[in-house]
């Protein structure tokens, strides 16, 4: 196998690649990236068993063949080598080392066989739709945040994306949990898209998947099946496993008689609660809202730093109901509140109740709290 790419194209799908190859595994083919050099062609391709990805880039393919290379390796070198160079691989046998030249560089890389590298086998994929790029990027988001990172809820450890009938209207709905706080995100439903299985998406490949939305055309292809889910990103293929597991009734903990209602500019909440917290160094750093028509005060305190207080005034905030004190977790808060571009409204029942939180501006998108005892 022989051939030459343009750097920047090929550091380009070494960037996408790398990140899915396994560096630290048992099985050391899963650490390196297929190459197929064929027709003016070279594709490109990482798995760690749960995530595939697959990229095609133009290439002068002086002889064809395949061969695979350490991901990280490769990418390394070939970032590190000066701009506007091409980058030529050779490999004369299939049991040979890899030799990499580059202007006045020259490196031999070794190789494992290609016959070794795994093919995950996508199988059939019966539902298949376009979404923009920009709604998926919205969904993704504003849900990611509230992925559980907690191995033994592993349904919790992803994005549960279904189809939900609201007021007889379907919407592409995306759900995150960790049991803490939850998101859950609206979108018009695509054409293709009804009668799709409600799937849970792995948090690696959420965010392996947000990494390509960025330099996504409009609409991005999608194709899943019960057990997958493909993404079609331009000239980027990625195939994931899905979770295997029933993600829990969610409408159940998104309280329906909130009546308590606070709205703060985003700015001035989430800057307020970075400053009464840097108090505290607590892991949880727990803040206290204290709330009267008019008013918000805002607290946190420390056995070794002492207490923090700011207020926040009816010029900054709107609230007519009765007096209430709630706590949360300032991580929390501003996870939240980072979702929301402008103004923010709190939806109170009672203290130890669940709250809801909705960016004013954008009612497709709405976050459940638990508090805390402060």
């Amino acid at each position: 196998m022989k051939f030459s790419a343009e750097r920047a194209t090929l550091l380009k799908a070494l960037a996408h690649i790398q990140s899915v190859a396994e560096k630290r595994n048992t099985i050391p083919i899963l650490a390196n990236v297929l190459m197929q050099a064929a027709n003016g062609q070279l594709c490109l391709k990482a798995t760690d068993m749960e995530i595939e990805v697959v990229e095609t880039i133009s290439a002068t393919v002086m002889r064809e063949g395949s061969t695979t290379a350490p991901a990280s390796v490769l990418y390394e070198i070939v970032r590190k080598l000066p701009d506007g160079v091409d980058v030529e691989l050779d490999q004369t046998d299939s049991d040979g080392q890899l030799q990499l030249r580059a202007g006045r560089y020259a490196t031999r890389l070794n190789v494992l066989s290609v016959d070794d590298f795994p093919s995950m086998g996508a199988g059939e994929f019966p539902h298949r739709f376009q979404l923009n790029g920009s709604v998926l990027r919205s969904l993704i988001d504003r849900t990611r945040f509230a992925i559980s990172t907690e191995e033994t809820r592993y349904y919790l450890n992803g994005i549960y994306l279904h189809v939900a009938d609201v007021d007889g209207t379907p919407l592409l709905r995306a759900v995150a949990t960790d049991g803490h706080r939850l998101a859950r995100v609206e979108a018009d439903m695509p054409a293709g898209a009804a009668g799709m299985p409600g799937v849970i998406i792995p948090r690696k490949t959420v965010a392996e998947l947000r990494k390509l939305v960025d330099e996504a055309p409009e609409d991005i292809a999608v194709a899943l099946s019960e057990t997958r889910i493909q993404f079609t990103v331009g000239p980027i293929t990625l195939t994931s496993k899905l979770i295997d597991g029933t993600f829990p009734e969610y409408e159940r903990v998104i309280p329906r008689n909130n009546t308590r209602i606070l709205r703060v500019g985003k700015k001035d909440f989430s800057d307020a609660v970075a400053r009464v917290a840097a108090i505290s160094q607590e892991r949880s750093r727990p803040v206290k809202l204290v709330l009267e028509p008019g008013l918000l005060t805002l607290s946190a305190s420390s056995a070794e730093q002492g207490t923090a207080t700011e207020e926040l005034d009816d010029n900054r905030i709107s609230y007519d109901a009765e007096s209430l004190e709630i706590g949360f977790q300032a991580r929390y808060l501003n996870d939240i509140t980072d979702q929301v571009e402008k103004e923010v409204e709190f939806c109170f029942a009672d203290s130890a109740s669940p709250t809801i939180v909705r960016d004013v501006d954008s009612p497709s998108a709405l976050y459940v709290l638990m508090p805390m005892r402060v």
